[in-house]
């Protein structure tokens, strides 16, 4: 039963209700309609505007229905169709994005695990604290707009770039993919074997001069699967062709995980994945990714591992973590270099490396130039290096 309550003031005029439906667009479920009625009034009196639901399922058929975008849900936990947490994960499956709070008058750490995992924005306890809860309806009602208007924009801006680019931009890019090759950089063991070789993109096109500018133009031109299937498959073709020569780490764009291809039995890194990392950096957010653990689930079904790159760049987060479960960690180039000259970048790897010891998760140094730094990472605790160490050696011939 889904129940439009009016204005907490019943004299309240139109400019109040636009007012209202400016400020915010809250979800409220809860089977108690004295606690609907409250919590509505309330936020109505707080300027929102309010659509109180009494079953589960029938917000669950808001979302269905397309109905204008709610910018926060708050839930009940306990209820007799549907708990909270399970309208919480199958909101996710519809809403990857509005932020989701959870009500309870009798918390439990299961309930709480359970909403952090499923993604809760809060979990906050009755009765509610109410200074409390309007800070955190502001939160997310304010989180979520600012998602939104983000959103929008990039789509807008990612149009405009398409519009004014010129018009032979793609036609540039699929020159630059017939000229593209993998350079593959050595990761070693303590005691300087290769474990390993990460392939690294490189484009011998003058109008493309870095791999960067071509990860963007893929972007723009909305072909990151064509590009990444392209660096995959010859990956895969050199180190099928070497089976002594280690793991081999891949790295994958998030929207490459929405690619088919990649969970194909058939695709040509599939025949080595028991040898294969999958990379995945978080520059690019996983946002637009919906149910990433079970993608991972699947690619570690077909012998994949995986790997969080650019740790200590500042784009890693709890979340991401949780949802990744990987297997190695890369430590960003930008916390190694010098790091023998630096107590500051000392003591946060060695901090990085004790939670990853204590996770069973292998770190990764990238960047490795010199022996000093060779040296103090080993101390630290970090499992493997990567780079062209002391003084850069060509790669190998077999590599290119």
């Amino acid at each position: 039963m889904t129940v439009r309550l009016p204005p907490a003031r019943p004299d309240t005029d139109d400019r109040d209700a636009t007012r209202s439906s400016a400020r915010g667009r809250v979800l409220v479920v809860d089977d108690s309609r004295a606690t609907l009625t409250l919590i509505s009034s309330m936020l109505r009196s707080w300027g929102y505007e309010a659509v109180a639901v009494e079953d589960p399922l029938d917000a669950l058929a808001l979302f269905e229905a397309g109905e204008a975008p709610f910018d926060t849900v708050l839930t009940d936990i306990q209820m007799p169709s549907m708990s909270g947490v399970e309208l919480l994960r199958r909101v996710r499956e519809r809403d990857r994005d509005v932020p989701i709070v959870l009500l309870t008058g009798t918390p439990s750490l299961d309930s709480a695990i359970q909403g952090i995992e499923f993604g809760a924005f809060r979990y906050l306890t009755k009765p509610l604290d109410l200074a409390k809860f309007r800070e955190t309806i502001e939160r997310a009602v304010g989180l979520a707009r600012l998602s939104r208007f983000e959103r929008e924009a990039s789509v807008v801006a990612r149009r405009e770039a398409i519009e004014v680019a010129d018009d032979g931009l793609s036609a540039r890019f699929s020159r630059a993919l017939g000229t593209l090759w993998l350079a593959f950089q050595p990761i070693l063991g303590h005691d300087g074997r290769p474990y390993g070789y990460e392939a690294l993109m490189r484009p011998d096109d003058p109008k493309f001069p870095n791999p960067g500018t071509l990860l963007e133009a893929a972007e723009q031109l909305g072909r990151l699967h064509e590009l990444g299937r392209l660096i995959r498959a010859k990956a895969a073709a050199v180190m099928s062709a070497h089976p002594d020569r280690g793991a081999l780490f891949v790295n994958l764009h998030p929207l490459d995980l929405l690619d088919d291809e990649l969970y194909s039995a058939d695709a040509p890194l599939a025949a080595i994945s028991d040898r294969v990392v999958l990379e995945i950096t978080e520059r690019a957010g996983l946002t637009g990714v919906d149910d990433v653990r079970g993608r991972l689930h699947d690619l570690r079904a077909l012998g994949y591992r995986v790997a969080i790159d650019d740790l200590g760049n500042g784009h890693s987060g709890l979340t991401n973590f949780t949802l990744l479960e990987p297997d190695f960690v890369k430590i960003d180039m930008s916390l190694v270099r010098d790091i023998d000259k630096s107590r500051v970048k000392r003591r946060i790897v060695r901090s990085m490396t004790d939670l990853c010891r204590d996770l069973r998760i292998a770190v990764v140094a990238e960047g490795v130039e010199t022996a000093a730094e060779r040296d103090v990472l080993v101390n630290l605790g970090c499992d493997l290096l990567q780079g062209y160490l002391l003084g850069r050696p060509a790669p190998p011939a077999w590599t290119r």
